[in-house]
């Protein structure tokens, strides 16, 4: 009997005697299909397990099968790979090819994962997309080129060219990420000129799915505002410091600028333990806040974030 169940919002116990999760939770059992889907927003896995650590989940093994083994787990990126990004996603679990933590046990995929705000595209073959971040800095945050399902860029395409539904070209993200990360816009194209042709005779198509990134600089002893309206701030990156001898350097003598190697070790936990999940923060630019990593030197605070 396949398995499969997501619960939002709140911890449920469900109708399947001792199965109980919470959260964006996705339970399969092996062999069975993950599906995994957004109301609003795209899927952003944050982790899957593969094993077993309940007896009662999934309990319906196969002949020759165990369920007593529930110290039993590997983490898996594959689902991670296929469904960032997309607002639904099915995986065939017997196709992922999972590496086996404990032979001779019945296992399962459990997947938590969030749905956050970002931008999405489809590209058809043989076809090219602008990714635009107006003045912000784009962050791809997973690409495929291949075919997920039979309908997906299908119009005016044989039939037998959209059977193939497990069809991932190796690299894509890579690809992708080095082309467009860190630029305001830029252009991709759908084709097999630019990824490995991994299904040939298959009519596939290139999914990117992206966030625009907000880089605030604020000098020492001013305070930086961080703002989403309506939406949380997910921090990127931060520090407190130094790493060049122009930025924040109107009046200040050569002395003060010239260690261009300073650096706060805890600026991103402090900006996290701030910010993080907040609609708007603030954070002071200050030795008082993050210590002093280097005395003697006009330091500024470099906060890299976006609103989801």
């Amino acid at each position: 009997m396949m398995l499969c169940l997501k619960l939002t919002l709140l911890t449920l116990l469900i109708a399947a005697p001792g199965l109980h999760v919470s959260g964006e939770t996705v339970i399969t059992c092996d062999g069975d299909v993950q599906r995994l889907s957004c109301d609003t927003g795209v899927i952003l896995v944050t982790t899957t397990v593969y094993g077993r650590s309940d007896s009662k989940i999934c309990s319906n093994a196969p002949r020759n099968f165990n369920v007593t083994d529930t110290s039993c787990s590997s983490t898996v990126s594959t689902i991670a790979d296929r469904c960032n990004g997309l607002r639904e996603c099915e995986v065939k679990t017997n196709l992922l090819g999972s590496s086996n933590p404990c032979k001779g046990t019945y296992k399962y995929y459990t997947t938590t994962y969030d749905c956050i705000n970002a931008r999405d595209v489809v590209v058809c073959e043989h076809g090219y997309r602008t990714l635009d971040c107006g003045a912000d800095t784009i962050n791809i945050m997973n690409a495929n080129f291949g075919r997920a399902d039979t309908v997906t860029c299908s119009r005016g395409v044989k039939d037998d060219s959209t059977h193939k539904t497990n069809c991932y070209a190796p690299n894509t993200f890579s690809t992708v990420r080095s082309l467009c990360n860190g630029q305001h816009k830029c252009t991709v194209e759908s084709s097999s000129s630019v990824f490995k042709d991994s299904c040939k005779e298959t009519a596939k198509y290139l999914t990117v799915s992206y966030t625009c990134l907000k880089t605030l600089v604020t000098c020492e002893q001013n305070t930086a505002g961080l703002t989403c309206g309506n939406l949380k701030i997910k921090i990127s990156s931060a520090s407190f410091g130094r790493t060049d001898s122009t930025t924040c350097s109107s009046g200040r003598p050569a002395i003060q600028l010239s260690n261009t190697m300073c650096y706060a070790s805890n600026a991103l936990k402090i900006v996290n333990d701030r910010c993080n999940g907040q609609s708007s923060c603030q954070v002071p630019a200050s030795n008082y806040v993050f210590s002093d990593p280097c005395g003697g030197t006009y330091k500024y605070l470099t906060i890299v974030y976006s609103c989801i």
